[in-house]
């Protein structure tokens, strides 16, 4: 009878131990996995960031950067409508070297736009490139068709504060 109760001891201590042992390997599966949402969740934002990035650090031709900043400021918080078009396509023309070039533009510029939710950064990036390309008068001229493609009325909120940067990031002295 004693050996029956050893044996039973022997499996109810083995039984214990193993419960044990599956339950620390479950709540270490289970911070393993928290781990990897966690990584997996930063890597997303970063891969998230590069992505809202790339449709304008690949702008490589001074009309598309001028009409993708031009569209983004001027359709900042809200879509690009018909008339926020038309009035940039009037500026961006009046640089463009042919009708080919205003249509490519105009149609990547929209994209950008729609693509990108932050306008600083593609105010920052567009500055970046165009920067050395312009003189003073041009990076001006660029100023007024960001000013002429938005009526006074329907600028928005941060309308001022994007000017402003624009123009430190061109290089040009701040008007208070």
């Amino acid at each position: 009878m004693h050996i029956l109760v050893a044996v039973i001891g022997i499996f109810a201590a083995a039984a214990f131990w193993w419960y044990r042992l599956k339950y620390m390997s479950d709540a270490a599966n289970e911070v393993a996995d928290a781990v990897g949402k966690v990584r997996g969740n930063m890597r997303r934002n970063k891969l998230r960031k590069k992505a809202a990035i790339a449709p304008v650090a690949v702008i490589d031709h001074p009309v598309t950067a001028a009409a993708t900043v031009v569209m983004a400021i001027a359709a900042e918080d809200r879509p690009v409508t018909d008339i926020i078009e038309t009035r940039v396509r009037e500026q961006i023309a009046l640089i463009a070297g042919s009708d080919k070039q205003l249509d490519e533009a105009i149609a990547y510029a929209k994209w950008a736009s729609d693509q990108v939710a932050d306008v600083p950064t593609v105010i920052d990036k567009t500055a970046e490139f165009l920067k050395p390309l312009l003189d003073e008068t041009e990076k001006e001229r660029l100023l007024s068709m960001v000013f002429a493609a938005t009526r006074e009325a329907e600028r928005h909120a941060m309308f001022r504060e994007r000017t402003g940067r624009l123009r430190r990031k061109l290089g040009l002295e701040t008007v208070h």
